[in-house]
């Protein structure tokens, strides 16, 4: 299965970070969004970060113009009608994602392969709403794309060897590393990592420590490059809370209890960096 071009959906941090290393990577892109803002505020994003490679001496202003050229403008989900492979970066929600995909498998030629970014939702429920979900799978890449190695291949229930083996593929032409995974709530990373988390908001909740000393311990202790909850804020409070409620309603153990200081913060509007506070206040 050779991939080629390349669709991907959603324009924001997540999918222009995945457009920018697939045009590095020397495959057409063509970056969707519901509006032109949308695509132009993501557009932006990739020629900084290009700008920034530039300025350091990793690429050239010519590799920087080539990488651009190959990313073209998308406004509508009929422009899947000639890619290999789309990769849906949209918002995490079952069934606006569920939406997307019924439309692509309508739209899409018959080879190519439905990928999501999804970081919790199943796969296998996913592809169920298509013709297609042998070449249904999800590529979880980590945050920030352009810098981050990592990308979990979930394989849905029905999802084939060959398509499997093309994703995998491509992931290492992208310069990432593929985890092959199986698909259980929360995947690996998420199933690890937010758990982590939420503890960490109990030690806060509980008064076992302040937040710096909850951070602090685990940076200087356990080598972690930034705290759980000053990491919780560059997540996002909110997602944090969202999966923690999957990894709870998927596998059904009280350990995966959302911490109810987390549903206050999130309750109050204080989502972390982006809403100017969550553990911390941001200028």
């Amino acid at each position: 299965m050779n991939i080629q071009r390349v669709m991907v959906i959603g324009a924001g941090q997540m999918g222009s970070g995945i457009a920018q290393v697939c045009a590095q990577a020397g495959f057409d892109v063509k970056l969707n969004d519901m509006k032109q803002e949308f695509y132009e505020r993501g557009i932006g994003v990739i020629t900084k970060n290009l700008t920034r490679d530039v300025e350091k001496g990793r690429k050239t202003e010519e590799d920087k113009a080539a990488i651009l050229n190959r990313i073209t403008m998308s406004l509508d989900l009929k422009d899947a009608h000639d890619v290999d492979i789309i990769i849906e970066a949209a918002v995490e929600n079952m069934e606006i994602k569920q939406s997307i995909f019924k439309q692509l498998d309508e739209i899409a030629p018959e080879h190519a392969i439905l990928a999501t970014n999804t970081s919790s939702l199943p796969i296998t429920e996913i592809a169920a709403v298509t013709k297609r979900p042998e070449q249904v799978i999800g590529m979880h890449y980590m945050n920030p794309v352009p810098v981050m190695k990592l990308v979990e291949i979930i394989r849905g229930l029905a999802t084939s060897d060959a398509v499997y083996q093309a994703v995998e593929d491509m992931t290492k032409k992208l310069d990432k590393t593929p985890v092959e995974v199986n698909d259980f709530p929360g995947f690996i990373s998420n199933r690890i990592l937010l758990p982590m988390i939420n503890e960490a908001v109990y030690a806060l909740y509980e008064g076992v420590a302040t937040k710096e000393a909850i951070d602090d311990v685990m940076k200087l202790g356990m080598n972690h490059p930034m705290g759980p909850l000053t990491l919780a804020d560059f997540i996002g409070l909110d997602t944090c809370l969202y999966i923690m409620e999957v990894l709870h309603e998927g596998l059904g153990d009280s350990k995966y209890r959302p911490c109810p200081l987390l549903r206050k913060y999130v309750a109050a509007g204080w989502l972390g960096k982006k809403s100017g506070r969550g553990f911390y206040v941001y200028e």
